[in-house]
């Protein structure tokens, strides 16, 4: 019987476990390995030589403890001339405000003198005037001048800006420099009410406790209105003496009643008139006299 050929025994050998992370080794040897071998070893080399560290040497000791007294020096010194400077900037304070004060009573002086001279010239102006006429026609005068304060019947008319105001876009009729707001009133608004109220039959006109005369301007500085030179704030006040009712009724129908009207309803800009039994205007600050004389031309031969 012939036997079959024996095999060598297989040996099995069980398989090496993996490490879990072994699909991270790269990152894992950065992890063991934070610092450079190059590092690690210059680390080692200072630490074997005493160099790392504080310094070891006298001499490098004293140098530290010379940075540290000097920079302890800086501080001590900024902190003493901030003390020193202290009081100096309270006294120029205490100097700047009695400038102040000192100028503001100057100021209040010569408003004072201001208003005795005023007083004065219009003194002087009521004089000149009796002397030119009757005294009637001077009292006449002197209300259609300004001259003299006035009260008596008339109205009472109110323009204010629109509450919520809102830009005009380019082309827009009401845009010009310095008013790009369609809402808020404008010198050339004033003009047009003050006016409409003089060809109404008003006899005397104010706005805002500023006398309007003949020579009165009403221009604009920027965004704000002037009346002859002094600048005036929203709601813009006008009383106008005359007949209240037939004033009242007469500037509404006339052109620039009609034109304010349109503002109102176009652009939200807020009046209201009202009639009143007496309004009280002041005198204008300064009134200019002025007497027409004769102008005679030599005949020739």
């Amino acid at each position: 019987m012939c036997g079959m050929p024996q095999q060598p025994p297989v040996r099995s050998t069980p398989a090496r476990a993996t490490r879990p992370d072994a699909s991270m080794s790269l990152l894992t040897n950065v992890m063991d390995h934070s610092l450079d071998d190059g590092y690690a070893e210059a680390a080692a080399r200072k630490q074997s030589e005493g160099t790392g560290g504080l310094p070891k040497t006298l001499r490098a000791k004293l140098g530290l403890a010379a940075g540290l007294v000097l920079a302890a020096l800086v501080v001590t010194v900024g902190a003493a001339q901030a003390r020193i400077a202290a009081p100096v900037v309270a006294k120029e304070r205490e100097e700047l405000i009695d400038r102040i004060d000192s100028e503001t009573r100057a100021a209040d002086d010569l408003e004072s003198t201001v208003d005795k001279l005023r007083d004065d010239v219009s003194a002087r102006q009521r004089e000149a005037l009796e002397k030119s006429g009757g005294s009637g026609q001077a009292d006449l005068v002197s209300v259609l001048s300004g001259a003299v304060e006035v009260h008596g019947p008339g109205i009472k008319l109110v323009v204010n800006d629109a509450k919520e105001a809102t830009t005009g876009g380019d082309g827009d009729p009401r845009e010009t420099s310095g008013f790009s707001d369609t809402g808020r009133v404008r010198d050339r608004d004033m003009q047009k009410v003050v006016n409409g109220l003089w060809a109404s039959g008003a006899e005397a006109v104010s706005i805002n406790g500023q006398r309007l005369t003949a020579l009165s301007a009403i221009r604009a500085a920027g965004d704000a209105i002037l009346v002859d030179n002094k600048p005036l704030v929203p709601p813009y006040t006008v009383l106008a003496v005359g007949d209240g009712k037939n004033l009242s009724s007469r500037f509404q129908n006339s052109a620039d009643g009609v034109y304010l009207n349109v503002l109102q309803e176009n652009y939200g800009i807020r009046t209201a008139i009202s009639v009143e039994d007496d309004v009280r205007l002041p005198a204008a600050p300064s009134v200019i006299v002025r007497t027409a004389q004769p102008r005679t031309e030599k005949g020739t031969s």
